[in-house]
């Protein structure tokens, strides 16, 4: 029994601007609290669910998958920060992590402690101690997020902020980590990030406006109310964000204040947190920048990452006591290396940078004269990522680095600045006997109409896709392309457990490396976002038809993955060119983005009219948004493949009802479309990771099911 699909009653709403009139006749779904609304994204799950039902054995093997191949009980590693070594906790049943300490054994003790066995019954570390337990906070509650997570650097109290909703504003609190007990402080409506200024009497954190924005930040006096927080600094344009934090050296609290094409950073001395903030370099329309803070020869300097005339940054340093001095350049531009960020350490500055679409990282040494030569670190994969991750303090002398492929394992790595050394200090576990020569990855180029070369990552598994003499694959596979394309965000080369479930299916997976994110530099990102967004959706278009012609792929079994901002991108590519695919998944996706760039007064809006353009005051903007957007561009002659639409009620991000909206029209026009919406979660979906893998198992079982695979 399949059910029936719903059918939500149309109620004609016009929409006019720029002398353009639009009939919606589902605008009356974005009434969240109308019980019909409600009714109505009850009635789709039943429906999604009926329709799938055939897969439930599948999802519960996939499931199983991915919980047999994951070490349930495990320990991160350890971080350490003053008098401790941090490090989360997993236990085997238990839905979230648990955060802990243990003592380090002396200043000397740089070498993480790692226990012979992971216990799940008794204290995995020496002296361990259990600072926060999701699992005991989270009860009673369908959804729990921790957003903030910092402990003051006498190790005395524990500053955490908790959403239980999914709406991202959270509830912060103090704790007395030595009797465990909170404090009576409590400040609601908080977003994630708070953090204790270095003496540990104040607490610094940002709040939102009503379009869900970070609008200011707010100092917390330790045992006062939140009624007698102040305002430290406040950004009245709605296309800022707002943020805080602390830098490496604990020498100063930086405020930063950026759009997505302009930034400004404020600093306030650590030891006298209750001062005004001062500007770094005041705000310049088009100019970004980021600040840290490093001792050069004996002199305080700040380090200025910058785009000011120079389009993939460049690296300079000017004087902390007078910031406005004429800058002295560090790394150049290079406009075939993309710099990124930078970590200052007291001997070294870490530079994390992209060259020919990979993540690089090299270490810049502070000599007494001022700096050294730039060395990188190598890596042999032909697919990689790296990033340092991991590393609180100012004077340790090795640095954490994160690293992995898609077929090598999340591995923690701390490096040894003087001689080059890796010392391995874990990788992610891969039960049942993972090796990762069975798999391989590589490459491959296509080619765009306008002579754009787009760079597309497969992964596979090597016996089960073979290949001719002349090296094309010799028959195609099943293969799964996933694509995002917005706001510089790189998908990057990276491991997943639960993929192996595809790849042992024999699916071939793809990642198109779309022009609109930030692989290939900055002009990449650049032609990929306002006037020239069509160019992320043709991209992938291209990447799927290179797929198919050069032998990877079929149209019968080609599925398309994207999510959010890739979520739009399903949808134009469906659109576009739906003759090409055999489903089509798209999470919580901005579908209906016209409709909600031209309402100020939703979430994020005027933020994203620098990422998209302004269509309420510019009408070629408006017109160009309304030639691609996916909901007003449901075409009644289009012989659309099975499309799988997942969100969240509580999305504040991309709200429900545009995918409710799209999901409803595309029904109108003749397509097989299914709504999955997760009555409790957020953009992120939802919480707990048994909770997480089981929807994960059903959007697989889907995409396989699309593939042709789901007797498998």
């Amino acid at each position: 029994m399949t059910g029936i699909a719903p059918s939500p009653k149309k109620i004609p709403t016009e929409r006019t601007f720029h002398g353009d009139t639009v009939v919606d006749e589902y605008e009356w779904l974005r009434t969240k609290d109308d019980p019909e609304v409600i009714a109505h994204l009850t009635a789709e799950n039943a429906y999604a669910e009926a329709r799938n039902a055939h897969l439930a054995p599948l999802r519960e093997a996939i499931f199983e998958e991915i919980r047999s191949r994951t070490l349930e009980t495990d320990l991160s590693v350890p971080v350490r920060e003053g008098a401790w070594w941090y490090y989360s906790r997993s236990f085997e049943g238990k839905q979230y992590g648990v955060q802990c300490r243990a003592p380090i054994a002396g200043p000397d003790d740089w070498a993480p402690p790692r226990p012979a066995e992971v216990d799940a019954a008794t204290p995995a570390l020496p002296g361990e101690q259990v600072l926060f337990d999701s699992n005991v906070e989270a009860a009673g509650h369908d959804f729990f997020s921790l957003g903030s997570f910092d402990v003051s650097a006498d190790g005395r109290l524990l500053a955490y902020a908790v959403d239980v909703e999914g709406d991202e504003r959270y509830t912060l609190r103090v704790r007395d980590l030595e009797t465990g007990a909170d404090l009576d402080d409590e400040v609601p409506g908080t977003a994630a990030g708070a953090f204790f200024a270095p003496g540990g009497g104040f607490v610094f954190y940002t709040t939102v406006d009503d379009a869900w924005r970070p609008d200011t930040v707010w100092r917390h006096e330790v045992g006062t109310v939140a009624s007698a927080d102040v305002q430290v600094f406040h950004e009245p344009d709605e296309r800022y964000w707002v943020g805080a934090g602390l830098t490496r050296s604990r020498r100063f609290i930086e405020v930063g204040a950026s759009s997505s094409v302009t930034s400004e950073s404020w600093l306030i001395d650590a030891d006298a947190p209750t001062d005004a903030p001062r500007v770094v370099w005041p705000r310049r329309e088009g100019v970004e920048y980021s600040v840290d803070h490093a001792v050069v020869a004996g002199e305080d300097r700040l380090l200025i990452l910058h785009n000011d005339g120079a389009l993939d940054f460049e690296l300079v340093d000017v004087p902390a006591s007078d910031p406005a001095a004429a800058p002295r350049v560090l790394i150049a531009h290079d406009p075939a290396v993309r710099l990124d960020d930078i970590d200052a350490f007291a001997e070294r500055v870490v530079v994390e940078y992209r060259r020919e679409g990979l993540t690089r990282l090299g270490l810049l040494p502070l000599t007494d004269a001022g700096y050294g030569e730039l060395v990188e670190v190598p890596f042999d994969e032909p697919l990689y990522t790296v990033h340092a991750s991991g590393n609180p303090e100012w004077e340790q002398p090795t640095i954490r680095l994160g690293y992995g492929s898609l077929v090598t394992p999340s591995t923690v790595y701390d490096l040894v600045p003087a001689t080059g050394e890796l010392r391995l200090l874990k990788q992610q576990p891969v039960l049942g006997g993972y090796d990762p020569s069975h798999y391989e990855q590589r490459r491959e180029w296509a080619v765009a109409s306008d002579g754009t070369r787009v760079p597309i990552s497969l992964v596979y598994r090597r016996e089960l896709v073979s290949f001719g003499a002349d090296g094309a694959p010799a028959a195609p596979a099943p293969l799964e392309l996933y694509g995002y394309g917005s706001y510089e965000h790189s998908i990057d080369p990276s491991f997943s457990i639960a993929r192996l479930s595809l790849l042992d299916r024999g699916v071939v997976f793809a990642i198109a490396h779309v022009r609109g994110g930030g692989e290939l530099g900055r002009s990449w990102y650049e032609d990929g976002k306002k006037l020239a967004k069509r160019n992320t959706f043709t991209d992938f278009v291209a990447s799927a038809r290179h797929l198919v012609e050069t032998g990877w792929a079929s149209p019968a079994r080609l599925v398309a993955e994207g999510g959010s901002a890739g979520g739009l991108l399903m949808g134009a590519v469906a659109n576009l060119a739906p003759e090409l695919f055999s489903g089509v998944l798209a999470e919580v996706p901005f579908v209906d983005a016209l409709t909600s760039i031209l309402d100020p007064s939703l979430p994020l809006t005027v933020i994203e009219w620098d990422e998209w353009g302004d269509p309420l005051h510019d009408a070629s903007v408006y017109e160009y948004m309304r030639s691609y957007t996916p909901y007003e561009n449901v075409r009644p002659d289009a012989a659309y493949p099975p499309i799988l639409a997942v969100t969240s009620l509580n999305d504040t991000r991309v709200l429900y009802v545009e995918p409710a909206k799209w999901v409803a029209r595309l029904r109108a026009v003749g397509a097989d479309a299914l709504l999955k919406i997760e009555m409790v979660a957020g953009h992120g979906g939802v919480s707990g990771r048994y909770n997480a893998w089981r929807e994960r198992a059903w959007e697989l079982a889907w995409l396989l099911d699309r593939l042709g695979l789901a007797a498998h």
